[in-house]
């Protein structure tokens, strides 16, 4: 028995070594992965330590503590609390922190100096105060100021504009305009009080200035490119989503003369992140109306617009999420319907995606999203055909319950094609409030000359150059495109 106790407890103490090795190596490997994800992690990791570092100095350097002292740690703590991932969120927690520093400041100054007045009349009257009752009165002014104060400012929080934009800034103003009445209590000095919150107004400022500076300067983080490339990317999923659709789950193969519609794992769950994407949408769209123009992006750019197509691509995705059960199973069909409205659901499907992409190219591209005219045009034409293959479909010797699955996929898509129309006129509004560049392609002499080397033509005015078919109609400018071309 002991040598089989030995060698129990020798291979447990192994396990739980390869456990502990295993632990170990594992977090290195975390950190890698979490960088290699997205490096802009390791960027702003780098830029926080130096925004730390640089208003430590205020420690560090002595001129620099003789003139703050202690209340230099006020900067090391704006910076801990105010640098963010984006820009955006830096600014609007800056900004927020200085202007909330600086009313809680003034505010708590006044509040103190008027306690001390109506202390200091109270002491002037001795005959009917007993002696410190001038402390007392400074505490009960305080107090109830304070109480107003702190009562009011924590209401407004509840206001959804105040929450969403000042929500920050209202905490620090409570906390800076407590603190400053609080210590005015116990110092009898008004310039000691003036020079407590000047000199903690001084280094939240530079605090402040710190990480604004070092985030827009440094490897900025945008919010609003950020949400540019969210939406974008929403839209190419529900058309990745789509174009499966009708390649793979409409392609049909007969089983003892029933239909069954295959299923494919690998696109079934692209479109879910789309469904709870508002909260990061609209927490970018506030941040990025902090940010200065930048880039693509001029000031006062159309962030709202962005909102509004997100909202409808999520419309569409619960469309799809709707239509999801049907796809994802194996079920049996009428084969006459199925033959019926197979053809019209794949083009409907297959137009739709390729709007959707479209779409979602113009936007990042930030062009004109012409080029998803002809598609959505031709998912409508579809839906037409559908109609009208429906109406001439014979329902009289059909079991209703063999069609019921079918007949649902294909009102889906119908509403899918409805929501996409939404998505489509949201996004030329976009393209008009953005001021999107022109799509129509420009071709300059230099590459027509490259273009017309050995040419072939084709008939209906097309050359053929190798691996591209070119209109020549395309090619004119187009006050020339109603003239005749000769030889």
């Amino acid at each position: 028995m002991l040598p089989s106790t030995l060698q129990e407890s020798s291979a447990m103490e192994k396990a739980l070594l390869a456990k502990f090795k295993e632990n170990v190596l594992s977090i290195p490997k975390s950190y890698i992965k979490l960088g290699k994800d997205d490096p802009r992690r390791i960027t702003h990791s780098l830029k926080v330590a130096l925004a730390i570092t640089l208003v430590s100095f205020i420690y560090y350097e002595q001129h620099l503590y003789d003139r703050f002292g202690v209340n230099g740690i006020w900067a090391v703590i704006t910076v801990v609390v105010v640098f963010d991932f984006t820009a955006g969120a830096t600014l609007s927690r800056g900004l927020n922190r200085g202007l909330a520093t600086f009313l809680g400041g003034a505010l708590g100054f006044g509040a103190v100096s008027l306690a001390r007045r109506i202390g200091h009349i109270c002491d002037t009257q001795p005959a009917e105060c007993f002696h410190g009752q001038n402390k007392i009165a400074e505490g009960i002014v305080i107090g109830i100021s304070v109480f107003v104060i702190a009562a009011g400012a924590t209401f407004t929080r509840f206001f959804p504009t105040i929450k969403a934009r000042y929500d920050y800034g209202v905490m620090i103003f409570i906390l800076t305009f407590s603190l400053v009445t609080d210590y005015g209590f116990r110092v009898d000095s008004v310039e000691n009080d003036f020079q407590v919150a000047w000199e903690r107004l001084s280094t939240v400022l530079i605090g402040g200035a710190a990480c604004i500076i070092i985030s827009i300067c440094i490897f900025p983080v945008w919010a609003g490119e950020d949400l540019h490339n969210s939406v974008a990317s929403n839209l190419e999923k529900l058309s990745n989503y789509l174009e499966a659709f009708g390649s793979v789950c409409f392609e049909s193969s007969k089983h003892g003369g029933t239909v069954v519609i295959k299923k494919d794992e690998s696109f079934l769950q692209g479109y879910k992140s789309v469904l709870s994407s508002k909260g990061k949408e609209e927490m970018l769209a506030n941040l990025a109306r902090w940010e200065p123009g930048h880039g693509r992006f001029r000031l006062f750019y159309p962030w709202k617009q962005y909102l509004k197509i997100g909202d409808l691509a999520r419309e569409c995705a619960s469309s799809i999420e709707a239509m999801n059960p049907y796809v994802d199973s194996d079920f049996q069909q009428s084969p006459g319907f199925q033959s019926k409205i197979q053809e019209s659901c794949k083009k409907m499907s297959a137009e739709s995606s390729k709007a959707l992409r479209e779409l979602a190219t113009a936007i990042k591209t930030m062009t004109e999203p012409s080029s998803a005219s002809p598609y959505l045009e031709n998912s409508k034409s579809a839906m037409k055909h559908l109609t009208t293959a429906l109406k001439d479909f014979s329902f009289e010797s059909t079991d209703l319950l063999a069609i019921l699955q079918a007949a649902t996929v294909a009102s889906i898509l119908v509403e899918i094609i409805k929501c996409m129309e939404k998505i489509s006129k949201a996004v030329h509004e976009l393209s008009e409030l953005a001021r999107f560049k022109n799509a129509e392609p420009t071709v300059s002499c230099k590459k027509l000359h490259q273009l017309f080397i050995n040419p072939s033509f084709e008939g209906d005015g097309k050359l053929n150059m190798g691996n591209k078919t070119i209109h020549i109609i395309n090619l004119l400018p187009r006050q020339e495109n109603n003239k005749s071309i000769t030889n």
